[in-house]
């Protein structure tokens, strides 16, 4: 059965190590028949939460950026990879 398949790469770098494992895992994924879709941080706008609480009763986030493209496929998918360097021991 085929999966939606959401990747995440959070690496600063195109061709970076986290990006490059993360091609490695769409190539794999397309090849076991899967629907993938990646998506580069580094090319988005996404800002901070302000807490407004506002999502709270409207289900949708007043701030304007790319997440507002990105939440319904991540909504829609039933698979999400998330990866992203280690840099002096944290993310």
């Amino acid at each position: 059965m085929s999966k939606k398949v959401v990747v995440i790469s959070a690496s600063p770098r195109k061709g970076g190590n986290s990006d490059v494992l993360c091609d490695q895992f769409v190539q794999g994924a397309q090849e076991a028949g899967h629907t993938v879709k990646k998506i580069f941080l580094r090319d988005k706008q996404i800002n901070y939460c302000t807490g407004c609480g506002v999502c709270n009763t409207t289900h949708k986030c007043v701030l304007r950026d790319d997440m507002a493209d990105i939440l319904p496929q991540l909504v829609d998918s039933d698979v999400i990879v998330l990866a992203t360097p280690i840099y002096f021991y944290s993310m």
